[in-house]
């Protein structure tokens, strides 16, 4: 009994840095993406692809990679995925075009897929399921952590080691990551025997999804061309739904959703990642771009919501645990919301202070939401299908990260047209004053309808949610 206890420790302090460093390579390159792209004498496309090409591989890859897991072991994929994330961490740093580094970044990504996949199913394996959102509302607490401090940490590295010791630093870490996850972590899960890897579906998948996004993140998404692309792209996700009802061992298994915590919980995470974040990209250009803050001065501003985020994950978690998800995932978004309203308020004159509020919130509610919502969606799932689910999850989150960026400017064309706006952001130097009222005004009216979208998703949050604690039969533990 002492050394499973003993265990879940491992298993989470193990899991969690992996969780932390592939949630900090999507966010660290956001705020240098002006100085990357000057160095490399990149255009906005590749800043774009930067950005969304570590996400994008992430995302497609995350159902396919817990499919495996749940067939092959999840400790073994998650391993590798170490190996994978620290090569390509490297090469990264040792790009010299645009191009290469986004070639890099999509090795970088698919590492941090095995990662993400995995560390959900490997937690909620070690812990009993009356501790299960304590364990994964650390792990969450981690990757919010990372995804956050990315932000903070790429101000402070460009400024005095300069852009490439962002995926530097990820190197001997991922070295001592891969050691200790090769000597400590062990299978304890379920584990599925006369299975088949879906390769069809597999396939399917990948290029169906792959197309939609590529649709609505490689230049303007409401052009003829970008219209036609995101029509192949369902076309080919309609037939995956269609292949995958008839397999008996599918790779997407859409039986999930049948489960009414499952599917809600994912449509409010889904929601909440895409608006959050949209925050960072937004709040990067007000401070930079309205304000003329220096990329570290920007990320040194966002230090408090970063301590908010670490010191209440866990806290949320173990409470969830014990009063149940509800009143938690709705809290979480109604925070959520009001800081992204707020933050459509601001103007030129605005002072920090103003900005700290939004903050605040912000952290107060993604540290409420994150951990009970992924309890909910992860204790309602059977053992065997932990790995897929955990991919599910991730893969509709990693979505919304992908979309976050193209979906804020999309917000943003509105007001300032397309062009224009993609100029502007490529620019490092404080905006025109003529121009500088209607740049604002694109900003905030996109914080304003995403802080709409969040207010309506604590509609399916609030349905799927437990009002309180589940007791769980004794052989479904």
């Amino acid at each position: 009994m002492k050394s499973k206890m003993a265990y879940k420790w491992v298993a989470l302090s193990v899991t969690n840095v992996g969780s932390f460093m592939a949630a900090l390579d999507s966010s660290i390159v956001v705020i240098g993406l002006p100085t990357i792209l000057q160095n490399l004498h990149a255009n906005i496309e590749e800043g774009v692809w930067i950005i969304a090409g570590y996400k994008l591989m992430i995302t497609i890859l995350l159902v396919m990679f817990g499919r495996l897991a749940d067939l092959y072991g999840r400790v073994k994929l998650y391993n590798l995925g170490f190996v994978i994330f620290t090569i390509g961490s490297l090469l990264c740093a040792l790009s010299q075009t645009g191009e290469q580094l986004i070639i890099f970044r999509f090795l970088q990504g698919a590492g941090a897929a095995l990662l993400i996949s995995n560390s959900s199913a490997i937690i909620t394996d070690a812990f009993p399921r009356e501790e299960l959102a304590t364990g994964l509302g650390t792990n969450m607490m981690a990757a919010n952590f990372g995804a956050v401090a990315g932000y903070t940490l790429s101000g402070i590295m460009i400024t005095f080691f300069g852009w490439r010791s962002m995926f530097l630093i990820n190197v001997p870490i991922g070295i001592f990551g891969t050691l200790w996850g090769y000597f400590r972590l062990k299978e304890i899960g379920i584990k599925t025997v006369g299975q088949k890897f879906d390769y069809a579906g597999s396939i399917l998948y990948c290029i169906g999804l792959s197309t939609i996004l590529l649709a609505l993140i490689v230049g303007n998404p409401t052009s003829t061309r970008n219209i036609a692309i995101l029509a192949v792209g369902l076309v080919f996700f309609i037939a995956v739904i269609f292949v995958e009802l008839r397999q008996r061992y599918p790779t997407l298994d859409l039986k999930l959703f049948k489960i009414r915590q499952f599917a809600t919980g994912n449509l409010a995470s889904f929601m909440n990642n895409l608006t959050f974040g949209c925050g960072p990209f937004l709040r990067s250009l007000y401070l930079q771009l309205i304000l003329g803050y220096s990329v570290l001065k920007t990320g040194l501003l966002l230090i408090p919501m970063d301590i908010l985020i670490l010191v209440l994950n866990p806290i949320s978690g173990r409470l969830a645990d014990k009063y149940g998800s509800r009143m938690f995932v709705s809290m979480g978004l109604a925070l959520n919301a009001a800081a992204l309203i707020w933050f459509s308020t601001l103007n030129e004159k605005s002072t920090y202070f103003t900005m700290l509020v939004s903050l605040m919130l912000f952290g107060f509610g993604l540290a409420l939401f994150a951990p009970a919502n992924s309890s909910m969606i992860m204790g309602s799932v059977p053992a065997d299908k932990r790995g897929v689910a955990s991919g599910i999850r991730n893969t509709i989150s990693q979505t919304a990260g992908v979309l976050s960026v193209p979906f804020s400017m999309l917000l943003m064309t509105l007001v300032i047209p397309y062009n224009k706006l993609a100029q502007t952001v490529k620019g490092t130097q404080l905006i025109n004053p003529i121009e500088a009222p209607l740049f604002l005004k694109s900003i905030n009216h996109a914080c304003l309808i995403l802080g709409i979208i969040t207010l309506v998703a604590i509609i399916p949050a609030f349905l799927g949610s437990r009002p309180e604690k589940t007791k769980i039969p004794k052989n479904q533990k």
